[in-house]
């Protein structure tokens, strides 16, 4: 059945009936781009298009799920919408590394590691380089090693093609980490974030059988977000249209701000290049902002010269002026932000209509106390997301190890918790006659845990309690897998906790008795969680699925509900939209950030790219146009750095706002001619009762 496209405007239409080969979508800023992909999907069907040949990659699982709850609205029919192939890259990844594995060589498995993960290999290999310590003290930042590798993953860099920068330290030893990581990954049968798009590529490009296999198997492929893609999903992209060339990208070159973790700009840039014969339609009417609003951000995204020209537009009015408050310090700014949020709560407002959005999460703690003090709700968007917390990945690193024995990494986050008297010295004693012997390091766990002649664990440097407790151990994870293996995962989890006494445990390492339920109740989380899986599907094979697909949950996907304030980075706001806004902070040296314009030794990017201000400047962008009716900007003329007071510069992007759309208010002016009134006031206050 044909969709009913009478509801889009021309260029909407255009490219929702376009027909095959490739085409990019520039949409701006509130343009209407969720609804080109879904009705284009849609009318796909409409033509008879089988819709498990139809692929929707996205950034997020929440954006997938509002694309496919979009596509069943528009059929009238959720069972052709469950169909579709809809998720983000890292999804379609897994899925096509589950379906090859033996082409991968892991016949039985593997594990997807985090990003907590991911640190804790990187340490074992500088532990192995023996380049962990200095004199007893941390050498490196493991965390920019990681980002490190992560983008050379990220433009498709393998090990052994790594080029450190000269007299670059931290490139030196990622050149030196970057290959052990990789073989340690593998031997763990495991496979990191970046692996999940890498390593399909790889696939593609190598096995004949597997690139026919996945050729046959889509025959129009759609990308949410293209700004965003880095060089491995570019690659991913073209392997997977590389026969049919049916490719709809739908993107803002203008809202790229994600280069520090690879994001490549050109390849939105460069579309018709890359895509012979691509065609291109700019989506320029914006449905969210004022024309006030789209002036300052027409006015600010101009001087970026590297970009695909267009104006947003819009019918919804002139409507207020920018309110630029000026303060006289942080502590002002703050306080004026959160009395002016309470005075558009006071003007009919919901909370909810309401965000502040900052540079850095450094300017948040002064706003909270603020808001606090006036009984202003808020939530705060990028907390620690529940499967990151300590207890549930203890838990989890069990269920991994049951489930996959050569997962060293859950191996040792677990050998010795809760506390049975396995130090990390016995620890780096199993891990070498593991890499002695060539075999994985539970075998030699479970040979130590078997073995009935004392004298030798002793000869060994293995205390007798040792053998006890990993005997122990082993009966446990045992036991754990067995269960799993049967499709019994709440009850043998339930078992584990029990046998682990791992209640007990938190009892006892809290610092009070309500952080103790806190850390039980997120264990009890868990085994919810888990109810709800084994509800529909049982098995050891589903349930280490499960267990890979926790690894893809983002943290950019907020919860929305409540009626509260919105705090939020920059970043963090990208994809979201309020009747309100306050972007506070507009200085140098935090809007643009002090680090693009002096980058660090441990930055990952290179001197010329980070100080390229380009990306800022589209940071700006994104904050503008995330406001609907009412937009606040504010800085402070000074703030404490090192102890004292700093004179602040407004940022240039807002020197580049023309001043007819700014309503400009000196809070400090304002502060003063207050006082007089309040004076008076209490003046005569004070004869009221003299009567």
């Amino acid at each position: 059945m044909a969709v009913d496209t009478s509801r889009l405007n021309p260029p909407q239409r255009a490219a929702v009936t376009h027909g095959g080969g490739p085409l990019l979508v520039l949409a701006g800023a509130g343009s209407g781009k969720t609804r080109v992909i879904t009705y284009r999907i849609a009318h796909l069907l409409g033509l008879g298009i089988p819709p498990d040949a139809i692929a929707a990659l996205t950034f997020t699982n929440k954006a997938a799920e509002e694309m496919r709850e979009r596509v069943a609205h528009l059929l009238g029919d959720r069972r052709t919408a469950a169909k579709l192939t809809m998720g983000t890259f890292h999804a379609l990844g897994l899925t096509l590394l589950r379906a090859e594995r033996k082409a991968l060589g892991y016949p039985r498995g593997f594990a997807v590691y985090d990003q907590a993960d991911q640190l804790g290999v990187v340490r074992e290999v500088l532990r192995s380089l023996k380049d962990f310590s200095r004199d007893g003290e941390r050498r490196w930042d493991v965390k920019a090693i990681l980002a490190r590798v992560s983008l050379a993953k990220n433009g498709f860099v393998a090990p052994d093609d790594y080029q450190p920068r000269e007299g670059d330290e931290y490139d030196a030893i990622t050149a030196e980490v970057y290959p052990r990581y990789q073989a340690a990954l593998r031997s763990y049968a495991a496979f990191d974030f970046d692996d999940l798009i890498v390593e399909p590529v790889r696939l593609l490009q190598g096995d004949a059988g597997v690139r026919a296999r996945w050729a046959e198997r889509f025959r129009f492929v759609m990308v949410d977000e293209y700004q965003d893609t880095n060089r491995a999903q570019l690659l991913l992209v073209k392997e997977l249209v590389a026969h049919h060339g049916n490719l709809t990208v739908v993107g803002d070159d203008d809202q790229s701000i994600y280069a520090w973790r690879g994001a490549e700009p050109a390849n939105i840039l460069r579309f018709a290049d890359m895509f012979e014969g691509a065609h291109v339609i700019k989506l320029e009417q914006n449905y969210r902002s004022t024309r006030h609003i789209l002036a300052a951000a027409n006015a600010v995204i101009a001087h970026n010269t590297q970009r695909h020209g267009k104006t947003l537009w819009s019918e919804l009015g002139a409507g207020e002026p920018i309110t630029h408050a000026v303060a006289q310090d942080v502590e002002q700014e703050a306080r004026w932000v959160a009395q002016e949020l309470a005075r558009q709560r006071e003007g009919g407002r919901r909370w909810a209509d309401l965000a502040v959005l900052y540079r850095s999460n450094l300017q948040a703690k002064l706003l909270e106390d603020e808001l606090r003090q006036h009984d202003v709700p808020y939530v705060m968007y990028g907390g620690q997301e529940f499967f990151e917390r300590k207890e549930v990945k203890d838990v989890i690193a069990y269920l991994r190890l049951a489930l996959n024995p050569r997962d060293e990494l859950s191996l040792r986050r677990i050998v010795n918790y809760p506390a049975r008297g396995v130090g990390p010295a016995t620890v780096e004693k199993l891990a070498a006659w593991s890499q002695a012997r060539h075999v994985t390091m539970w075998e030699v766990v479970q040979a130590v845990a078997q073995a009935d002649d004392a004298q030798a664990l002793d000869d060994a440097g293995l205390r007798p309690g040792v053998r006890r407790a990993l005997s122990e151990l082993v009966a446990i994870v045992d036991a754990l897998g067995r269960g799993l293996r049967d499709g019994a995962a709440v009850a043998s989890t339930r078992a584990l906790v029990e046998a682990i006494g791992l209640h007990d445990d938190l009892r006892a390492a809290a610092p009070s008795a309500t952080a103790a339920q806190r850390r039980i109740d997120n264990v009890e989380g868990l085994l919810g969680s888990l109810a709800r899986f084994e509800a529909k599907a049982r098995g050891a094979d589903a349930l280490g699925d499960y267990l890979r697909k926790l690894s893809l949950e983002s943290g950019e996907e907020a919860d929305t509900s409540g009626d509260k304030v919105v705090l939020t980075t920059l970043h963090g706001a990208k994809g979201l939209e309020f009747p309100v806004v306050f972007m506070v902070g507009l200085e140098e040296e935090l809007l643009p950030h002090a680090r693009t314009l002096s980058p660090q030794a441990t930055d990952a990017l290179d001197a010329e790219h980070a100080s390229d201000v380009s990306e800022e400047r589209r940071l700006c962008y994104v904050g503008i146009t995330r406001a609907q009716r009412k937009l606040y900007i504010t800085r402070a003329c000074t703030r404490v750095s090192r102890g004292r007071q700093v004179p602040r510069l407004p940022s240039r992007f807002l020197l580049e706002i023309p001043d007819e759309l700014l309503e400009v208010r000196d809070l400090a002016e304002e502060a003063k001619a207050a006082v007089p009134q309040a004076e008076l006031r209490s003046f005569f206050a004070s004869f009221a009762g003299d009567d």
